[in-house]
């Protein structure tokens, strides 16, 4: 058995400090810097480049990515040679390259030994500190990893038109939605990405509904991540001295899930356009699962600084909702993030997003109230708070306000 190995890694360096995140790992590769291909210039007077193309129209472009089914990725392999000017990003919404920090890092956490003290501390630690974290050594085979990774691809191949049998317009329930960008009707700007949406409700609703060529790989990708929820939010519980969670707590916590898969194609522009807005989850946790290109980055605690989160091969980002933010009184924080588009190479990730179930009031916890501590956040129905993150485009971490009292 390897020796447990406790270093202190700071957000903005690889050097050793005092007073810096707490990281545990065996034998884990230190952060490598952002990748150069990453790391995209982003000038301060750009030239919004002009398209001779077909998709000057927006109505023309609606009907291609969004009625036909085609997405972003159709209009990649158009191969085009310039953005189209709907997906052209206000100057302070695209990433600057001043503001990232190149050797910033969140926690890697091994999770092999997950009931330690030290190990649960660390859980909590970057919760309440970071917002998010990574995991290595967890429950989820490697198998179970990469099979989802192919099944998203795969789906991703499916002709337009069969893709789009899934989208709102067609799609035979809520709980199943092919889309691109995020909120289209309320974006000033269109985000560079695709996904396919799945609310789990049953695995018989599943087996009727879901497309084939994904289903049984996001069933068994829940099914075999729901073993590491469950230790995370047995910690989590326990570091605000909630010791015991029982039914009624775990389906507070967990009574529904939903897994994205999310398309991220290769753009003509990056640097004029983002993958994600700037936003934070209204989970109570998310669970991603990234491939090796790479693109996530986090708001650090400097300013307007942004932090790369790295992929490692086998391992899973975590990171606090705001549903948990609310529940645990500010206590644990969720944290503003993006995705940038990329220039040369397709991307995707694999979310579970891990939330109270729409009829659910979410408020601090009344084990945190009890005892005088004065709560921050109002009660609000969940149900509510989702529908007014999803009415609008991305805005940061403006959907908590709906909940401050």
């Amino acid at each position: 058995m390897s020796t447990l190995k406790i270093f202190y890694i700071n957000r903005h360096s690889t050097e050793t400090k005092t007073h810096c995140c707490l990281l545990l790992y065996h034998s884990y590769p230190l952060p490598q810097p952002v990748p150069h291909s990453l790391l995209t210039p982003n000038l301060h007077k750009p030239l919004a480049p002009t398209l001779a193309g077909p998709f000057n129209d927006s109505s023309a472009l609606v009907d291609f990515v969004i009625n036909q089914g085609n997405g972003v990725k159709g209009l990649s392999e158009l191969g085009l040679k310039a953005l189209p000017k709907q997906y052209i990003q206000p100057f302070e919404e695209r990433m600057c390259m001043t503001n990232i920090v190149p050797q910033g890092s969140i926690p890697i956490i091994d999770m092999s030994n997950w009931e330690d003290l030290k190990v649960a501390k660390s859980i909590c630690d970057a919760a309440s500190e970071w917002g998010f974290f990574q995991i290595v050594n967890h429950d989820v085979p490697v198998e179970v990893l990469e099979n989802i990774k192919d099944a998203t691809y795969n789906f991703f191949r499916l002709p337009a038109e069969v893709k789009n049998k899934y989208s709102k317009e067609h799609s035979s329930s809520n709980n199943v939605r092919f889309g691109t960008s995020f909120t289209p009707q309320a974006e000033k700007a269109l985000e560079w990405k695709d996904y396919l949406s799945l609310f789990y409700v049953s695995k018989e609703e599943a087996s009727a509904l879901w497309p084939s060529v994904c289903r049984e790989q996001v069933l068994d990708y829940m099914k075999k991540s729901e073993v590491v929820i469950k230790q995370l939010l047995q910690v989590l519980m326990k570091g605000l001295n909630v010791n015991e969670v029982d039914e009624a707590k775990e389906s507070l916590l967990m009574g529904s899930m939903r897994t994205n898969l999310n398309y991220y194609p290769k753009c003509p522009n990056p640097e004029l356009t983002v993958g994600v807005g700037r936003h934070s989850d209204v989970s109570t946790l998310t669970i991603l699962l990234q491939d090796e290109i790479g693109g996530l980055f986090i708001r650090g605690n400097e300013g307007d600084d942004w932090i790369h989160v790295p992929p490692i091969k086998g391992s899973l980002v975590i990171n606090v909702g705001d549903a948990l933010q609310i529940m645990s009184n500010g206590r644990y924080r969720s944290v503003e993030h993006r995705v940038v588009a990329n220039g040369s190479k397709n991307r995707i990730s694999v979310p579970i997003f891990v939330n109270p179930r729409p009829v659910d009031m979410i408020e601090p916890l009344p084990e945190l109230v009890a005892n005088s501590e004065k709560p921050i956040y109002k009660q609000v129905l969940y149900s509510d708070y989702i529908k007014h993150f999803f009415r609008k485009a991305h805005d940061g971490k403006k959907t908590i306000e709906f909940a401050e009292l």
